[in-house]
């Protein structure tokens, strides 16, 4: 006999399946849309939230340490809400200065620079390359809201708050969400809009 409010075994398999019978994940991931820094649920609820500057207390005196540890603790006792701390890698993106190189390389006319230049490049691809893996490491704090007026609220306390614990903060953007929601559901590999499935 089942209690009153539980699904048995039974239930839970039979709403897996029917949300299974989809190849596409955007039919079983509650996301209707990320706009303005936000991730909106099918729920009508917002995700959203911060972005930590990296900052390594660890290099500073004994005092500046212990106060922004304490600045922190009292920072975070003070949230009265559910929230999630996130730590994600990003893969390093240099492909703008890597485009420069090859400017510089085009426009150079000594073959010693250009010599230089082609290294640099060649160090560059070798440096974003899979064997070395390398990633910008970035910190969140995530809350979900249905009420966009406490979503704008808590953000600008978060943003307050971290300063007041020398740490600098901003609201997320779309690419960041875009990202972190790489990282969960894709082991890190962007997203690829168009993709033709295969039968």
């Amino acid at each position: 006999m089942e209690e009153k409010g539980y699904i048995g075994k039974a239930g839970v398999l039979k709403m897996a399946n029917k949300k299974n019978l989809s190849k596409y994940s955007e039919d079983w991931v509650p996301i209707k849309q990320i706009m303005n820094g936000m991730i909106q649920l099918d729920s009508g609820e917002y995700v959203t939230g911060v972005k930590i500057a990296p900052k390594n207390i660890f290099i500073l005196d004994k005092g500046t340490q212990d106060n922004v540890i304490y600045n922190l603790r009292n920072f975070y006792n003070t949230m009265d809400y559910e929230f999630w701390l996130i730590v994600a890698d990003r893969p390093v993106d240099i492909n703008v200065h890597l485009s420069q190189l090859q400017i510089q390389y085009n426009n150079s006319t000594s073959s010693a620079i250009r010599k230089l230049i082609i290294q640099d490049i060649n160090k560059a691809n070798m440096f974003m390359s899979q064997e070395y893996n390398v990633v910008d490491t970035e910190y969140f704090i995530l809350f979900k809201e249905k009420k966009l007026e406490i979503v704008q609220k808590r953000i600008h306390n978060l943003i307050s708050n971290l300063s007041m614990c020398s740490l600098n903060s901003t609201q997320v953007s779309n690419n960041d969400l875009r990202m972190l929601i790489d990282n969960f559901f894709n082991g890190g590999q962007p997203t690829t809009l168009g993709t033709v499935m295969p039968e």
